[in-house]
């Protein structure tokens, strides 16, 4: 067992040496967030309603291991997450995993060390797995692992964050489907046979009844979260994956749901960079994309009135900067939810200190500076906005800056301009008196401010000096204007 987790178990009941109180505390807390779960906002379904609040998802978060791997104590992990007002965890369901050297990735969460991988199916009494221990049985759940995935969303839950938990990832290579528990060599059912190629594509009736069976146990199990929405498949755009066979893992969750009492939302990863979605399931409200920059996916699906999601970035180097900017570029450009994949998380620094050796980066700095975005994203009622680039008739500066705005006309708009050192502006705004802030995006602090009393046409302004990017924010005023310096 865990120790971390048992650990957390125990003190979860300290009524055993502090009193029944505590428990009762606990129970009334979690009550709290009994409910519907984070759904579509229904007044702007671009963003999300979570606990009754209009959403935007932002987080930094582990490499997908925080459940699977046995060393990895997600309680700090989480802690880390909430000190930054970040509210998003991405998580792999266990029937995927990596070596230690996949990626070239140093201490990676998704790469358990021999005999500490756990997944939804129970280990045999039969010795064999390729990664050490005995082989698992594809008939038979493991209950510690159900324990282990709900305490780990229920902890999520009270710390506000929100769970993407990743059901199935396809095979990258021969070395990774000789490390899955549905690969014949590591189960004592004698499936699957299939190529690494095949897993995801209803080749083989065996192993399609035990996904099947794994989905709707871990959809009965999370029935009662409200923080967690599911992903039907990692990147399916690689290994085979078919559509038919997401079709059937979309419509397993559907059915297994029907008769509860509030449904979650589905997500499906579309694609690397952008790409037009033909043919949408109806069934999914969140399409994600890696690497996003820059941001066309949105525009490109923005009539879907669908959440467009950037869910990983990470293989772009060590650069905070790079990372930063994707992030508000895509929320400015309309999107609801971006994951920085952080490798500053490992099993021996869940907390996010360690130096990333990964083909990406991240850091706590990072993770302040995503901070303030998600700090500037909820300074507006950013439900009522929506992406107008038509807004910004004229960008002077560095010939390699770019802008991009939200906007709810006439009443409030967000900015973002990323490289360069200084930029002039001309914006198409209604005429009134608006208040103009420059923000800082490290430290989000206002670097220049004052009142424009707009008479009509456009508006022009000049940004102060900045490094590598800057925020505006422009709301109408109300009663007297005072010019602010």
């Amino acid at each position: 067992m865990n120790f971390h987790w048992f650990t957390e178990r125990v003190h979860s009941r300290v009524w055993i040496v502090s009193g029944v109180w505590w428990t009762v505390w606990l129970a009334a807390a979690g009550s709290v967030y009994a409910g519907e779960p984070i759904r579509l906002h229904p007044g702007n379904p671009h963003y999300f309603e979570f606990r009754g609040q209009p959403t935007v998802l932002i987080t930094s978060g582990e490499h997908y291991g925080a459940v699977l791997n046995l060393d990895f104590d997600y309680l700090p992990y989480l802690d880390e997450l909430r000190s930054h007002g970040l509210n998003l965890t991405r998580t792999f369901s266990g029937a995927y995993c990596e070596n230690p050297t996949a990626f070239n990735i140093e201490k990676n969460t998704l790469a358990p060390y021999p005999w500490r991988l756990i997944c939804p199916w129970k280990r045999s009494r039969v010795p064999g797995y390729f990664n050490g221990g005995n082989k698992f049985d594809l008939n038979t759940w493991d209950e510690e692992y159900f324990q282990r995935l709900r305490d780990f969303v229920a902890q999520a839950g009270k710390r506000g964050i929100v769970v993407e938990l990743v059901l199935f990832c396809p095979f990258y290579g021969d070395e990774m489907w000789k490390l899955s528990p549905m690969n014949a060599i590591n189960n004592i059912n004698g499936y699957s046979m299939v190529s690494r190629t095949e897993v995801y594509a209803l080749k083989d009736e065996r192993l399609t009844e035990a996904q099947t069976g794994m989905v709707r146990r871990i959809v009965r199990e999370l029935q009662n979260a409200d923080n967690l929405f599911y992903e039907v498949c990692n990147e399916p755009y690689f290994g085979g994956v078919t559509r038919e066979w997401q079709n059937h893992i979309i419509d397993t969750i559907v059915a297994e749901e029907s008769s509860f009492p509030h449904r979650h939302l589905i997500a499906q990863n579309i694609a690397n960079g952008s790409g037009v979605i033909e043919k949408p399931n109806p069934q999914v409200s969140i399409f994600n994309f890696h690497y996003a920059y820059p941001p066309d996916a949105v525009a490109q699906n923005f009539h879907l009135n669908k959440v467009i999601g950037y869910d990983e970035t990470g293989f772009s180097g060590n650069s905070d900067t790079k990372y930063r900017g994707d992030g508000w570029a895509f929320l400015m450009a309309g999107g609801g939810l971006y994951d920085n994949l952080d490798y500053s998380f490992t099993p021996d620094y869940e907390t996010g200190i360690a130096s990333p050796n990964a083909p990406g980066g991240g850091s706590r700095a990072l993770r302040c500076q995503l901070k303030v975005l998600k700090d500037f994203m909820e300074s507006f009622d950013f439900i009522r906005m929506k992406p107008d680039p038509s807004v910004i008739t004229s960008l002077e500066g560095d010939s390699k800056v770019r802008g991009w705005c939200l906007a709810e006309e006439g009443k409030a708009y967000a900015f973002y301009f990323r490289f360069g050192d200084r930029v002039k502006i001309k914006l198409n705004i209604p005429p009134g008196s608006y208040r103009a802030e420059w923000i800082h995006t490290l430290t989000g602090n206002v670097e220049q401010a004052g009142t424009v009393k707009h008479p009509g046409g456009e508006m022009a302004l000049e940004s102060p000096g900045y490094v590598d990017d800057i925020a505006l924010r422009i709301k109408i005023q109300t009663g007297d204007d005072v010019e602010v310096k």
